[in-house]
């Protein structure tokens, strides 16, 4: 008899504040560790470097994932000026000596204002980027040449906050996909000077910020004290931004079931529609998606996600099991 696989016992996101040195996958695996079980999937890794806002996402809610590929992120970033690096950061190798450059915050300004829009980014040659099936980065250590394909992102604020020595330091809300590394380097190439990232922290992706965000150590210490749940974004709190039904149990049937089925206006409850403290502008970037919604069961229980088929009727897309 084959036997069924455990739900996992937390259902959630959590908002964790990455620390400089540890990889994505690293603080992937201590959050595995502490919960007890392995469904726990990322909304988007950061470098070793940077730190900030890593969102994760625990047990049924890791089906989620597909709905947050568009949130736009938010940065504080450091550009160093007065050399180059090979991996655009300061983990790389000085591409020549140090200039030392003054900075002047009037150029620095207009060369960050002409970047906002969209525009085609070449990911750098130390990226995740796969060349015929192979990290980017594999091939750039071992010295060989590296082509990537550019890739459209979008810039929607690059605000010099301030200048210290030859630092210059940024807000930066930019597309999912879009590499900061690459714009300090196009930065140096700008000024003649060369620049690398010498700092970063992630503030925000999309309605998930820094605010929210706990440490692997309070994690550990919340763990122990039984409090691990309350660490994390319940499932029925997720995609606020969509908007809501409650569902007798006989439409609820039909839903778990993968069913169309119709709705009435008038029991839509609206999504948030501005976005919460701390979190991007506007939560989402790129081209417009179908109209979506959070089904919920008569006991609150978030039981699918669906999208528009036409107006009134609308296809389950993830359906959720109910727990025993």
């Amino acid at each position: 008899m084959t036997r069924q696989p455990q739900p996992a016992p937390n259902d959630g996101a959590l908002v964790i504040n990455k620390p400089k040195g540890k990889t994505s996958h690293d603080v992937v695996d201590a959050v595995r560790h502490l919960a007890g079980f392995r469904q726990i999937g990322h909304l988007g890794t950061l470098d070793p470097l940077a730190t900030g806002v890593l969102v994760l996402l625990l047990g049924r809610a890791t089906r989620l994932v597909q709905f947050y590929a568009g949130r736009r992120k938010r940065y504080e970033a450091g550009f160093r000026f007065g050399f180059a690096t090979d991996t655009y950061d300061s983990d790389g190798e000085a591409q020549g000596p140090d200039a030392t450059p003054a900075l002047d915050a009037a150029i620095i300004e207009k060369f960050a204002a002409e970047r906002i829009g969209r525009f085609e980014q070449i990911p750098p040659s130390f990226s995740a980027k796969k060349v015929k099936g192979r990290p980017a980065y594999e091939l750039a250590r071992k010295k060989q040449a590296v082509v990537l394909r550019p890739v459209q992102v979008e810039i929607f604020e690059y605000k010099l906050n301030e200048i210290e020595g030859g630092i210059a330091r940024f807000v930066i809300e930019c597309s999912s996909g879009t590499y900061i590394r690459s714009l300090a380097h196009e930065m140096g190439q700008k000024l003649g000077c060369g620049a690398h990232l010498a700092e970063i922290t992630r503030t925000a992706v999309g309605e998930f910020s820094l605010e929210q965000a706990i440490t692997l150590e309070e994690l550990a210490e919340a763990k122990q004290a039984g409090k691990f749940a309350d660490c994390l974004i319940p499932l029925e709190s997720l995609l606020m931004n969509f908007p809501r039904i409650n569902v007798l149990p006989v439409v609820e049937k039909r839903v778990r079931h993968g069913t169309k089925f119709n709705i009435m206006i008038a029991q839509l409850q609206p999504g948030r529609v501005e976005p919460p403290p701390g979190a991007t502008t506007q939560l989402d970037g790129g081209e417009p998606k179908p109209p979506r919604l959070r089904v919920f069961s008569q006991q609150d229980k978030l039981i699918a996600i669906a999208e528009a088929v036409v107006p009134r009727t609308y296809q389950p897309i993830v359906v959720f099991e109910a727990l025993p």
